[in-house]
């Protein structure tokens, strides 16, 4: 089955054409996000530069990231659709951070819809 967070991330492909730069004038930082399908599982890595040009998302890790975000995909689909805050799936566990926690709480999803 297709992560929803695939899809997702293809639409921002869009918004970061349109609108990248003003996301990165905000960020500055790049970001590896590991999507698991089940908790515990090796996820899909996608690489979001919010930090060079006007941003890019790619599937995959690409180059070195500030900080790593590892969530389900349905977490981090409720995530991106504003369902969940960032700050409570931190605190219940549902995000996982490694890296430089000042780019972790610049990243934020209402920049990329």
């Amino acid at each position: 089955m297709p992560l929803k967070m695939a899809a997702v991330f293809e639409s921002m492909k869009g918004i970061l054409a349109q609108r990248g730069e003003e996301a990165v004038a905000k960020v500055g930082f790049t970001y590896h996000l590991e999507i698991q399908e089940t908790k515990g599982k090796e996820g899909t890595w996608w690489t979001v530069d919010l930090k060079n040009g006007k941003g890019s998302i790619q599937e995959g890790k690409h180059g070195k990231a500030d900080a790593t975000f590892t969530l389900l995909d349905s977490d981090a689909f409720n995530l991106f659709e504003g369902k969940l805050n960032p700050q409570t799936a931190f605190m219940q566990g549902k995000m996982k951070i490694k890296g430089n926690m000042q780019a972790a709480t610049k990243f934020n999803p209402e920049l990329l819809q």
